[in-house]
């Protein structure tokens, strides 16, 4: 129990206002002071659910099936105390991504019944629990914008992408609102699980309450009513998006809902998501909102609501100063080359979806389906960057191998446990095999960890200085 948690009195007397009478206040709050459950998504980019448990059937972990993610799970573990579940080998492999359950929830509500993937859009996206869960419903096709305001998280947010393997990704670095007047219905479907006062987070956060007020709740739920509106008019007609917060007020939730109907009339529909899992009806409004109290699932407060919209609206005339794009898409000659090189040295064939664009000595690979957007946005980060050009080929790099290699491939090498932690430690290994030539793909259990490359006869430590890892690895 979090005893000496902080809820401030206005906190509590704003929820006995709004509850539902079939929920108890004593429930509500005995559940704010109950540590939260963890919880893990299995990332179907690298491995299926089936295998995932067979490979950790070993361990002494006990996994409980999230009722409203296929993927997900609670997880205990007997070893909490010794290596932390950031650090095993599954987890640096990509395997799985460390998420709390109700954040699945936005998610599976909007790929319910949903096959418009071609083009989507997170609108806040950082750290990538999200993201990566709609990637691994899209499988690297189509296009993927994730955009995150905060410049200090779109580093963690793009090496959690790496690590998954997402290769269909853009990053885009701006204040949400831009995109209805910068690309005005251009998305099949669009994410904004929205920036708000965190209510619904204080299970895993005891400071989660400390800077909440009744005042501070109205000026974020300003800033959502402008998102919701942007988010609406970047969303092509037909599609559908999903708006969610970790909050449980009316003003953030159900009351930006009603703004954005009272602002586009018929446009708007509200799909309703009583039948989105067993069990859903709990915590479901009349709208048909998910209004998810910690106590109904053992899980954070959240809100979800789905949205289709049914006509074109007007949107921002905005002027645009892009500057110059600075890459150029490679020949079809150049693009063979490339894709020989690969297949010749790896034994990696290039993705159909995708394109070879270059930068200098730099070769790129970018989603297709993100062409027609390169003219109107500004992205800070898209794709994966495959190799750098020298004099006698190219250097492959690690997000390419994590992103498109499988295991299998020829010039593959099974490390031994102790081997991969001296791998994640940066550490050059020294196989007892007979040395070979060129760069090789190292794996642990059958999944690829990184590119090194033969020098006599040890293998040269390809792993990027931030993935490096000193201390508390995974046990063998």
């Amino acid at each position: 129990m979090h005893p000496n948690i902080y809820i401030p009195d206005a906190f509590i007397e704003q929820i006995r206002k709004i509850m539902p009478d079939h929920l108890s206040m004593d429930d509500f709050i005995a559940s704010c002071k109950t540590p939260l459950r963890r919880s893990i998504r299995v990332n179907t980019l690298k491995i299926s659910v089936t295998d995932f448990l067979e490979r950790v059937a070993d361990k002494n972990w006990t996994l409980t099936p999230v009722p409203w993610c296929e993927t997900g799970f609670w997880i205990e573990r007997e070893d909490e105390e010794s290596v932390s579940l950031g650090n095993t080998a599954e987890h640096m492999a990509g395997l799985f991504y460390i998420q709390e359950a109700s954040s699945m929830m936005p998610v599976t509500a909007l790929l319910k019944d949903n096959d418009a993937l071609d083009c989507v859009l997170d609108m806040a996206s950082a750290p990538g629990s999200k993201t990566t869960q709609i990637a691994c419903a899209m499988q690297n096709r189509g296009a993927l914008v994730a955009n995150e305001l905060a410049a200090s998280r779109i580093k963690v947010l793009h090496s959690n992408l790496l690590r998954c393997g997402v290769y269909n990704v853009a990053l885009t670095h701006f204040d949400g609102c831009v995109f209805g007047g910068w690309a005005p219905e251009s998305f099949d479907s669009i994410l904004l699980d929205a920036p708000c006062s965190g209510e619904g987070a204080i299970r895993k956060d005891d400071d989660a309450m400390a800077n909440w007020s009744l005042e501070s709740v109205e000026d974020i739920a300003a800033v959502q009513r402008k998102l919701i509106e942007s988010a609406f008019q970047a969303l092509k007609p037909g599609g559908v998006m999903v708006y969610s917060t970790c909050t449980l007020n009316l003003s953030e939730n159900q009351n930006i809902c009603h703004f954005l109907k009272d602002r586009f009339g018929d446009s708007v529909e509200f799909e309703p998501l009583n039948d989105l899992f067993d069990g859903a009806d709990q915590a479901c409004t009349a709208e048909g909102f998910l209004h998810v109290y910690p106590q109904i699932f053992d899980s954070e407060g959240f809100f979800v609501a789905r949205i289709r919209k049914h006509a074109s609206v007007e949107s921002p005339q905005v002027k645009k100063r892009l500057g110059k794009f600075p890459f150029n898409p490679a020949s079809d000659q150049d693009t063979q080359i490339i894709a020989k090189e690969l297949e010749t040295t790896l034994d990696i064939t290039l993705p159909s979806e995708s394109e070879i664009w270059l930068r200098d000595k730099e070769v790129w690979l970018f989603p297709s389906q993100l062409r027609p957007l390169l003219t109107e946005i500004r992205f800070q980060r898209m794709g994966i960057k495959l190799a750098e050009q020298h004099k006698k080929g190219y250097r492959w790099q690690h997000e390419a191998i994590m992103a498109l290699a499988k295991g299998d491939e020829k010039v593959s090498l099974a490390l031994t446990a102790e081997q991969a932690k001296e791998w994640f430690m940066g550490r050059d290994i020294r196989p007892e095999q007979t040395p070979g030539k060129g760069e090789i793909i190292v794996t642990y259990r059958d999944y690829p960890i990184g590119i090194g490359k033969w020098v006599s006869n040890r293998i040269k430590n390809g792993l990027p200085r931030e993935l490096v890892r000193d201390t508390n690895l995974f046990d063998i």
